[in-house]
């Protein structure tokens, strides 16, 4: 059915898409939106992933890497990883009651394939168009370049959505995700003279799981893509020396904010320096994962530590994404911030679903014309409405 745009409907029914940095598939969250801005509602209907398959994965890791990029990949991949999110599409709504014909809209993420803030530059795929036409829906997309023109950093987005739906009046809050890469949000108490975003801030902190999982793929040969329930890490000991030297030695982690990362720092490349390091050092695969593991942990201590202003008062952490099943880490985040550290859903919010529904609603604001990026995470100029849209013709 078509709508009008701006969209003036005050509930609706979509499908926010992401696909990450982990590179393992493409989150799929079907929600229902009420209202708009700091009036948004969202209830999650039904959550799944569309995992890619073996070559898929290898394929999106080589056009991540300007070493085995080609343009005629990226071109193909373009459209078949945007068939893929259409695909997921119609998963998820088959897990409800609901049929394609009931979306209003789809938003997507889009696939990072190079991410350079410093030349305003960054490359999403997943073309919009073949989402729009094999689902039948309005769809949505591409959203970081808006705030790269405007002189932002494009990333990290997820914040916008996190001060709409997360501040409170009684605490201050830090919201950690960890993807592939880790990102935090600063989220003070909600004052009678805080009650907008300026005092909002975010950035990514630097890897999340994308060195653990390639150092867990490298020890075990491809028989295993992550550290399920950060098990490995829990039986190994973390060198402490060696993640001294790796935290000491890495320029990114020391950087001020607003700032973001992805594959191109953090890559195979990188773990596999890391794998050889670890065994010149005669740790075993568990102690290996394990000091890795504590780069991620420490790099996110590191952050709140020093970078967060200290006049902000935070009483609580709340974990989203898949780091919040890596017991390892969770264990240290609470060990070493000395907060309580709860998972999303504690919140009444599905950690895994987070970013999915966070599109969503990037989505619902877009299509309402209003800004959905905070200015004051990504160090954009001004607030502006990102996104592109595909027509179903």
């Amino acid at each position: 059915m078509p709508i009008s745009l701006p969209l003036s409907k005050d509930s609706v029914l979509a499908v926010g898409l992401m696909s990450g940095t982990s590179l393992d598939g493409i989150d799929a969250a079907l929600v229902r939106i009420v209202g708009a801005g700091y009036n948004t509602k969202v209830t999650l209907l039904a959550f799944d992933t569309l995992f890619f398959d073996n070559q898929l994965k290898e394929d999106v890791f080589n056009i991540c890497r300007p070493e085995t990029s080609s343009v005629d990949l990226i071109c193909r991949l373009n459209v078949v990883l945007a068939e893929k999110m259409a695909e997921a599409v119609y998963k998820v709504v088959e897990q409800s009651h609901y049929r394609i014909d009931d979306l209003d809209f789809i938003s997507s993420h889009g696939q990072t394939i190079f991410h350079m803030p410093a030349e305003r530059a960054t490359l999403q795929i997943g073309e919009l168009a073949v989402i729009a036409h094999q689902t039948n829906t309005l769809t949505v997309g591409d959203f970081r370049p808006s705030d790269l023109a405007v002189g932002g950093q494009g990333a990290p987005l997820v914040p916008f959505v996190d001060q709409l739906l997360f501040r409170s009046t009684k605490t201050g809050r830090v919201l950690v995700n960890i993807g592939g890469m880790a990102n935090i949000t600063i989220l003070p108490r909600i004052t009678d003279n805080t009650k907008n975003d300026h005092d909002v801030f975010a950035f990514d902190t630097g890897p999340g799981n994308v060195l653990i999982d390639e150092i867990v793929r490298i020890g075990t040969n491809g028989k295993a893509d992550f550290d399920k329930g950060g098990m490995f890490a829990l039986n190994g000991n973390v060198n402490k020396a060696w993640l001294n030297r790796l935290i000491a030695q890495d320029p990114f982690l020391s950087r001020p904010y607003p700032k973001s990362t992805g594959r191109e720092y953090y890559h195979r490349e990188m773990a596999d320096l890391l794998w050889q390091d670890g065994k010149k050092r005669n740790l075993c695969f568990e102690d290996i994962v394990a000091t890795i593991t504590s780069v991620t942990v420490e790099s996110i201590v590191l952050a709140i530590d020093k970078q967060v202003d200290p006049t902000v008062q935070i009483d609580e952490l709340f974990v989203g994404g898949g780091g919040v099943h890596n017991r390892f880490i969770m264990n240290q985040l609470q060990e070493q911030t000395k907060r309580p550290v709860s998972s999303m859903e504690s919140l009444g919010f599905s950690s895994d679903a987070k970013e999915a529904v966070a599109f969503a609603i990037l989505g619902n604001e877009f299509l309402r014309q209003q800004p959905n990026n905070t200015p004051s995470a990504t160090g954009a100029k001004k607030a502006v409405s990102m996104g592109k849209l595909a027509l179903p013709y």
